[in-house]
């Protein structure tokens, strides 16, 4: 065989290799994209196969959006179908969280007596409140108080406790 036609006939042969290469990795590469689509389009989230679940909610800042998110979201836990009946919830309020405390803010009682009303545990850091100057009359009666905020971040994190901050 002339030399110069194999050569060509070669140089052909691997273009064809070539393309028929790519053209099976396109296909490999979009059927993982449709079973990956698929796999996720399914996903409904982490199973709860522990018996209970503690979360503590830290709340130092007196931003009332913040606030409010905070509220929302741990309602938003506690109707976690997944997390019905196993779940065991504390918001701890420091610092500027003091606020949402206070008898004078009246637009977050109903919402906090409403948590405490579903098993929620809403405690004040007591530093906080002298470090501000205020007193437990300030805040509404059914407030629990702690020494410090970050102490009960500390126990609770060493107890195994999940510390949200939203």
């Amino acid at each position: 065989m002339d030399p110069l036609i194999f050569k060509k006939m070669m140089k052909y042969s691997y273009i064809i290799l070539a393309i028929l290469l790519s053209t099976q990795l396109s296909y490999s590469q979009s059927e993982t994209e449709s079973k990956n689509m698929q796999k996720n389009k399914s996903y409904t989230g982490a199973k709860a196969d522990q018996e209970n679940y503690k979360a503590i909610y830290q709340l130092d800042t007196n931003d009332p959006k913040i606030i409010q998110k905070t509220i929302r979201n741990i309602n938003n836990a506690l109707e976690d179908p997944r997390l019905k009946g196993k779940l065991e919830i504390e918001l701890i309020t420091f610092s500027g969280g003091t606020e949402a405390l206070l008898k004078k803010n009246s637009q977050y009682e109903k919402p906090l007596k409403d948590l405490i009303n579903k098993g929620v545990t809403v405690a004040q850091c007591e530093n906080s409140l002298k470090e501000q100057g205020r007193t437990k009359s300030e805040l509404y009666e059914f407030v629990g108080y702690v020494p410090s905020g970050n102490g009960e971040l500390i126990i609770r994190a060493n107890q195994g406790w999940i510390i949200v901050k939203p």
